[in-house]
């Protein structure tokens, strides 16, 4: 009929709507994409990855380990032994290389080296502050404040020092070092890596089990100290299972590189006597006294070489002269009575060759009450000649001398126990191991890992019943001494696990319930030119996160305003430059989600806004980190959380 029209054709949706329109659906909350993005923070595929990198720590840290331990055996030969004709005492697993062959014994030397090694260690630890002292404050504080970042210079300048320092003779042990070396490498290969903070700092834990592991060759132990020595009470849970694999690869680097053997020789057995608890328990008591003593010193020594008027890198020089003054007499004397010039007595290095004496004794070692007398002298000059060394900061650890002293103890302890009380089932060498692990595990708060240390060393589990009755009171006893400043009291304290115990507070609370009043924001079509995302960028200037959605309000990605900044002044040249192309995957909450996962999210992909969306997957509104950041305070201060005004945003 005239007049009339045909009624209008549809039109068909191109190629490009189809595309968007299948993303759209693709990216819908209910698809396996989405759902992969909804995981908890902490999935298998993470867990997988930490574990491998923690292989590769362990691996580094075996070798670096093992490098370590043959250089510092080269160094403390020709730097102490020929020169001086001084013979160290070594325990039974401690020496890889033959023994050298020693000139007459030249004491006005051995006064002298120590304090030349500590000027070495004193002008090398000027490149890094981190390496003075023992390093185990130092790996601390780096966990707890400094995000698990160690910087790759200590690694060679801690190496250097520490032997410098203990090659000549300073009286520390090299676990403290290795701890600060292995934390380093940790660290560094997860700079490597470009982890995350939380992964960062489970390497640095791993690096530490590794590095104790290598020289110590207690596997277990080693990686247990490293989660339990963070705390006065807890553990680094994360990072147990990654620390007890980087232990066992360091552990097994070494053995097939130097052979399987313990640090001790030791009896084959010590049967556990119930009669002997209570001795025990009286060794426990003397080695808290004992420990609470070193701890005391050590302090001291600190303030007394930081009054001193001269350089820092000069106090560790003067700490070596200090040292060799108080050591010389000491040796001449012995080896006058015993018959052999230069015999050392375990008081320059890490001192776990008096601890060999102490628990198996010596052929050159006197016979009734002088073995007991002998053992605890050389215990408090230990004590005072550790302190010297690290007191000054001289570059050497404190772990080794605190077992030192306490295995002297317990074998003066022991010995006299026999003489006492005539009892042929009491073994001297079980005192000194009780000693070394209550000593320790007392003033460094690290009950567990000096249980399982102890009963690596002495092979079998024997001693479980009295180390535990030891460590318990010896805990007890010193709980107001502190070995490492550092330490915190619990994980919660930490500021490293600041952030997750206020995602914890957010725990059940709604993204619906944070959302302020009304805020305008821009999203982008994948077909937005240059020109109209710089215009809108230049409009809404508080926006950081502009969504890409499809026609029917379907999130398909994410344009930040760091990558249009990227491009701004490049516009005349790249006018064909679409949203699509700059469109990064794309990163949502729904209204219903809790906020620790919204807080999550917008931390581990490093946005400041993250779009809103409903079940159907279109964007609703945007949050803002500031949302999160105000209801983060809201949780710090009041237990009360009252919901902010109801949602009203509007898009442009």
């Amino acid at each position: 009929m005239p007049g009339d029209q045909e009624p209008p054709v549809p039109q068909q949706p191109s190629r490009w709507d189809a595309f968007w329109k299948r993303l759209g659906e693709f990216r819908r909350p209910g698809n396996w994409p989405d759902r992969l993005n909804a995981a908890a923070p902490l999935d298998l595929r993470l867990a997988g990855r930490v574990v491998f990198h923690a292989a590769l720590v362990g691996l580094a840290a075996g070798l670096v380990g093992a490098a370590f331990f043959a250089a510092l055996e080269f160094a403390q030969r020709w730097m102490l032994e020929v020169p001086t004709g001084y013979e160290p005492l070594r325990a039974h697993g401690e020496q890889f290389i033959e023994r050298a062959q020693l000139r007459a014994f030249r004491p006005w030397l051995l006064v002298l080296i120590p304090a030349l090694g500590g000027l070495g260690c004193g002008l090398l630890v000027r490149w890094s502050r981190e390496a003075r002292g023992g390093g185990g404050d130092a790996t601390i504080e780096a966990f707890h404040h400094r995000g698990g970042v160690i910087r790759p210079r200590v690694i060679w300048v801690k190496s250097l020092a520490s032997l410098l320092s203990l090659g000549s003779g300073g009286a520390g042990g090299r676990e403290g070092p290795t701890m600060l070396i292995g934390g380093a490498l940790g660290s560094l290969i997860a700079r490597l890596l470009r982890v995350s903070s939380r992964e960062r700092r489970i390497l640095l834990v791993a690096g530490v089990a590794a590095g104790i592991s290598a020289v110590f060759r207690t596997p277990l132990g080693a990686a247990l100290l490293a989660v339990e020595f963070l705390y006065k009470d807890g553990f680094e849970a994360d990072a147990l299972i990654p620390s007890v694999l980087a232990s066992v690869v360091s552990y097994s680097t070494v053995i097939a590189l130097y052979g399987q053997s313990t640090l001790f020789g030791h009896e084959s057995g010590y049967p556990l006597v119930l009669a002997h608890l209570p001795l025990f328990a009286l060794l426990a008591l003397l080695a808290s006294g004992f420990g609470a003593l070193f701890v005391r010193s050590l302090a001291l020594s600190r303030r007394f070489f930081a009054s001193l008027k001269v350089p820092s890198w000069l106090r560790p020089a003067l700490g070596g002269l200090a040292l060799g003054l108080l050591v010389t007499p000491l040796v001449l004397l012995v080896g006058k009575h015993v018959g052999s010039e230069g015999r050392g007595l375990g008081l320059l290095g890490g001192g776990y060759g008096a601890v060999q004496m102490a628990i198996s004794g010596a052929s050159w070692l006197p016979d009734g009450w002088w073995a007991p007398a002998l053992l605890l002298m050389l215990a408090l000059t230990k004590l005072v000649a550790a302190s010297l060394t690290i007191g000054s900061e001289g570059s050497a650890g404190d772990f080794a001398p605190s077992l030192a002293i306490g295995g002297l103890l317990g074998g003066a302890f022991g010995r006299a126990s026999v003489l006492l009380l005539h009892d042929p089932r009491l073994q001297p060498g079980a005192f000194a191991l009780v000693g070394m692990g209550a000593l320790y595990g007392g003033i460094a708060n690290v009950p567990l890992s000096a249980l399982i240390l102890v009963c690596e060393l002495a092979g079998n589990y024997d001693l479980l019943v009295p180390l535990m009755l030891a460590l318990g009171i010896s805990v007890v006893a010193t709980r107001k001494v502190n070995l490492y400043e550092s330490q915190v009291a619990t994980p919660n304290d930490s500021p490293a696990h600041r952030d997750a115990f206020l995602l914890s507070l957010l725990s059940g609370v709604q993204v619906r319930d944070i959302l302020p009043a009304a805020r305008q924001y821009a999203v982008f079509s994948p077909t937005t030119g240059c020109s109209e995302m710089l215009e809108l960028l230049t409009r809404s200037e508080h926006q950081e996160v502009f969504p890409v959605v499809a026609p029917e309000g379907l999130l398909l990605g994410l344009v930040t305003s760091g990558a249009l900044r990227v491009v701004m002044g490049d516009r005349e040249q790249i006018p064909w430059l679409l949203a699509a192309d700059l469109m990064q995957p794309a990163v949502s909450v729904h209204l219903d989600q809790d906020v620790s996962l919204a807080s999550e999210r917008l931390r581990s992909n490093s946005l400041r806004e993250l779009p809103v969306t409903d079940d159907a997957g279109t964007v609703l509104t945007m949050l803002d980190e500031m949302d999160v950041a105000n209801w983060h305070l809201t949780a710090r201060s009041s237990a009360t959380m009252t919901p902010p005004p109801p949602l009203s945003r509007t898009r442009v």
